[in-house]
């Protein structure tokens, strides 16, 4: 099939491209900002999903939609909000499919997305999905990615990646919030984009909701302590900070950009990030790499 896939420069577009160029498929890459592609199969086209102006002659001749495009923080002085991203954004592009004839649609959504979720993120994640739910694609599947990992390359941010750049190796003693006893479920971006790639065409899947998470759920303090052996340095102590103490200083300093965690961020991480992944697994057949340093060590290049 020919594929549109917006967001394809981004963390998990960069993983689900080479996928579907390995099933067959021929890619039409949308960016704000598109660069030439050399790659057989591929077409860099720009487009721009708050901008539906912009999407018409991307969706000619496309058969299915593969929709990345997300932000995990805001910065409104540059119009770049959740409503406007997830929400604004991603009605644009189901729209701009639904009237090119698009009967094909994978939505990227995530983990805890809920009209009453702890934040904005997952509360208009949640949003965009009731808009694509209602768009009335004949296959549409979603995903809801919980914590991925992966080598993001140098231009891309990634969980572990930013952990390491800003929390675990600048500091020689690391704050925890809390206890650190809430848990995440890491699962590699390879085995999410491999089955994205596949629902395309797999119609056991269409209609679903597939929570994507590794098998094993890790507490905070030792993602951590997994963190620093995959950068190549042994686990620093910890220290930690009262939850109502953290919490202010994430939504006054954090706010103003001034931590290295958003509001957004904190309240989803002490929430924890957890899921039962066995459908998903079930379903596409993928595995994922264990969250250990020999499967972080792509940290030691940043």
């Amino acid at each position: 099939m020919h594929v549109l896939v917006t967001g394809a420069s981004g963390y998990v577009g960069s993983y689900v491209v080479p996928a579907l160029l390995q099933r067959g498929h021929t890619v039409r890459a949308l960016s704000r900002h598109p660069e030439p592609d050399e790659r057989e199969g591929v077409e860099a086209v720009h487009g721009d999903v708050t901008d539906p102006a912009t999407l018409a002659d991307a969706m000619s001749g496309v058969e299915a939609v593969v929709h990345l495009v997300g932000i995990i923080d805001e910065s409104p002085s540059k119009g770049v909000t959740f409503q406007r991203i997830h929400v604004d954004g991603t009605r644009n592009v189901a729209r701009a499919a639904r009237e090119a004839g698009v009967t094909r649609f994978v939505h990227m959504s995530a983990n805890g997305a809920r009209a009453d979720g702890v934040s904005e993120y997952q509360a208009t994640k949640w949003e965009a999905e009731v808009t694509v739910r209602g768009m009335g694609f004949e296959h549409l599947v979603i995903f809801r990615p919980s914590t991925l990992f992966g080598d993001p390359g140098p231009d891309n941010p990634e969980f572990a990646k930013r952990l390491w750049e800003t929390l675990v190796r600048p500091f020689p003693v690391l704050p925890v919030f809390g206890d650190g006893a809430y848990e995440l479920q890491p699962v590699h971006v390879r085995a999410c984009a491999d089955a994205m790639a596949q629902a395309v065409t797999m119609e056991a899947a269409s209609g679903a909701i597939y929570c994507v998470a590794g098998r094993e759920r890790i507490p905070y303090r030792e993602v951590l302590r997994r963190i620093a052996r995959g950068g190549g340095i042994e686990p620093k102590p910890t220290v930690p900070v009262p939850l109502f103490a953290a919490r202010m200083g994430v939504h006054t300093l954090g706010k103003a950009g001034l931590l290295p965690i958003s509001p957004a961020q904190f309240e989803m991480l002490v929430e924890g990030n957890t899921c039962d992944p066995t459908p998903f697994f079930e379903t596409f057949g993928v595995e994922s790499p264990p969250f250990d340093a020999e499967s972080l060590g792509y940290l030691q290049t940043y």
